[in-house]
């Protein structure tokens, strides 16, 4: 066989190789993401830290809501003592989302003494990185990460890269029900867990 052809044939196994290896470790992460977000356990912590999500005008959407009832049914169950709101405003005539969500859980039976609020991110890792300033000063070393089942693997690993002491708290119910949503949620937090695990943002 002449030696461009074996060349060529060689560059082929190894450009095949790669994009199976590619694919087996795109799909093993996204299975793995799945299954950490579907794994509840029942862990106590100082507060919860409900990462924001869309509102729509003075209410929380339904995604949102999925987490606030989930921050609160932590408190009221006294899994955490605390619960921390983020989310700053999407749209300029809306109220911050972590206010909202504070509104939505004061009226739902929580003590407004034991809410704190940041109102300046705008994505998860702002979410996150701005609870910390605001925590500063209340004596609060562990948390329960609050978000939806497939959202809590790459929300726990920022939680744990910036210091915290930190543990996935899925909501026990989803707004993404139907297989396409699942599937298209899923495909989008693989791909930005690879993208934080590479570059950090």
């Amino acid at each position: 066989m002449p030696a461009k052809k074996i060349y060529r044939k060689w560059l082929m196994m190894i450009f095949i190789t790669a994009i199976s290896t590619l694919i087996v470790v795109f799909v093993t992460t996204a299975l793995n993401i799945y299954w950490y977000g579907n794994n509840s356990s029942n862990i106590k912590a100082d507060a919860a830290i409900v990462l924001g999500a869309a509102v729509w005008g003075n209410e929380p959407s339904p995604v949102f809501r999925e987490r606030i009832n989930h921050g609160i049914n932590l408190y009221k169950n006294a899994n955490v003592s605390k619960i921390i709101f983020t989310g700053g405003v999407g749209e300029s005539d809306e109220l911050a989302e972590a206010i909202v969500g504070k509104n939505y859980a004061v009226a739902n039976g929580v003590k407004a003494a034991e809410i704190l609020t940041e109102t300046r991110s705008r994505t998860t890792y702002q979410n996150l990185k701005n609870a910390l300033e605001v925590i500063s000063g209340h004596n609060l070393t562990k948390f329960l990460i609050v978000s939806d089942p497939l959202h809590m693997k790459r929300s726990v690993l920022m939680a744990k890269h910036l210091g915290m002491d930190a543990y996935p708290s899925p909501t026990p119910t989803t707004r993404y029900r139907t297989f396409r949503s699942q599937i298209e949620f899923l495909l989008r937090e693989t791909y930005f867990y690879f993208v934080f695990l590479v570059f950090k943002i």
